[in-house]
């Protein structure tokens, strides 16, 4: 590990968490939660947070900088939706990033048969980040006038 990189630690996600990262969301996360459901940062947040079944955050050098969790589609057939929302210091730490990101999809496949949810087409590092874990991406397809690619990874991905 670099000598300049942040020291991370993966905590369950609390209240408190949302404002942190909210008032520094990358811009692109920021972008695609408007464009999705024209929720603010804050908002997008608080309502990924409640509407979560597991949900944890990263702190950078003790500083939350990531929320992310997963969400029930539907329980009868074990679909969950994952969602991630964070700053800049995800990209500026990005390897240290990727190397604890990983085992996600894999995690969250314990619980779930299939996860799916949408992205931002314009969210290019988002896009890549999922295509490296694994996820399929599917065509674009409009969404209160914007695009989004579907994505999603089944038990069978891992």
């Amino acid at each position: 590990m670099s000598p300049l990189a942040a020291e991370i630690a993966i905590v369950p996600a609390r209240p408190g968490h949302i404002r942190e990262i909210a008032g520094r969301m990358r811009r692109a996360d920021s972008e695609e939660v408007f464009a999705a459901s024209g929720r603010s940062p804050t908002s997008a947040l608080s309502f990924s947070y409640r509407h979560s079944s597991l949900a944890w955050s990263a702190l950078f050098n003790g500083r939350p900088e990531v929320m992310w969790g997963v969400g029930d589609i539907n329980i009868l057939t074990g679909i969950g939706a994952p969602w991630l929302l964070g700053t800049d210091a995800v990209e500026e730490n990005f390897r240290a990033f990727l190397r604890i990101s990983r085992d996600w999809p894999a995690q969250l496949l314990s619980r779930y048969r299939l996860l799916r949810n949408v992205v931002d087409a314009r969210n290019m590092v988002s896009l890549r980040w999922l295509e490296w874990l694994g996820f399929r991406l599917f065509e674009p397809v409009e969404i209160n006038g914007h695009q989004f690619r579907l994505f999603e990874m089944g038990v069978a991905d891992v």
